[in-house]
């Protein structure tokens, strides 16, 4: 393996540590199928910037950031759950991006690819991490307030709707950082799978955390490996989800036991 996979890799792996953690707080939010949904918003931008040869990521994050901004919007102004904001945008970002999208990139669109990374890459990459986990771990108590006792947040002061956008922006950074790997139809398994697992294995918060995002870094790291011995050449996201699954299904054997 060389040096620019290496770099990769190690970002795959700091990803999953991000959608370990914002995935927990999406389960307790009831959002975990919205990120699902969510993670679909980046593709027009994708598509348009296979189309115009620039950097997809940059293409992904303009309509995935003007994507959150009117999800936000319509769940403030129309008071429709976030699932249901997303849902309404969903269709159109979907049926827009597989139209423009030029036909010998969506897969690698849809289901990520296998990069190389530069070093600055990898550093860069490492900071939007950095700065997902620093955010969710300064607003981790407001956040657990507004899930709890949306009321009574309101009642203290807190700005839930200014928390929500913020939360918003943290999940979609979390799931831009995963799409160079996972592609915008796989990018939020990391955040859908782990936290459900983590779930029925524990309901102690601390603990909820550390298992999400331990179940997310082994999914990425066997996932990566079986691609390479296995599937060389091809991208190491469903093997990804595969596994997450399964490790999903071994939760639900442990908790009926």
């Amino acid at each position: 393996m060389d040096t620019g996979h290496i770099y990769a890799l190690l970002l795959a792996l700091a990803f999953a540590l991000a959608a370990g953690l914002v995935g927990c707080f999406a389960l307790m939010k009831r959002m975990l199928l919205a990120s699902d949904v969510l993670s679909h918003l980046a593709l027009p931008g994708l598509g348009a910037a296979y189309l115009w040869k620039i950097n997809p990521l940059a293409g992904g994050a303009a309509t995935l950031l003007l994507g959150t901004l009117l999800v936000w919007q319509l769940q403030k102004n129309t008071g429709l759950a976030v699932d249901a904001s997303i849902g309404v945008v969903f269709a159109v970002c979907l049926a827009i991006g597989a139209a423009v999208t030029p036909s010998e990139d969506l897969v690698e669109a849809l289901f990520g690819a296998s990069p190389q990374l530069s070093l600055a890459g990898l550093l860069l990459g490492l900071l939007a991490v950095a700065c997902v986990i620093l955010a969710v771990a300064a607003y981790k108590n407001r956040l657990t307030l507004t899930v709890f006792s949306p009321e009574l947040a309101g009642a203290t002061g807190l700005n839930v709707g200014r928390l929500e956008l913020g939360y918003l922006l943290v999940f979609s950074v979390t799931i831009l950082i995963g799409l160079r790997f996972m592609g915008a139809l796989l990018s939020s398994a990391l955040i859908i799978m782990p936290a459900a697992t983590a779930r029925q294995l524990t309901g102690r918060l601390p603990r909820f955390i550390l298992v999400s995002m331990t179940v997310s870094v082994v999914s990425v790291l066997a996932g990566s490996l079986i691609t390479a011995f296995f599937f060389p050449g091809s991208t190491a996201g469903p093997a990804i989800v595969i596994f997450s699954a399964l490790l999903f299904g071994l939760s639900l054997l442990k908790r009926a036991g």
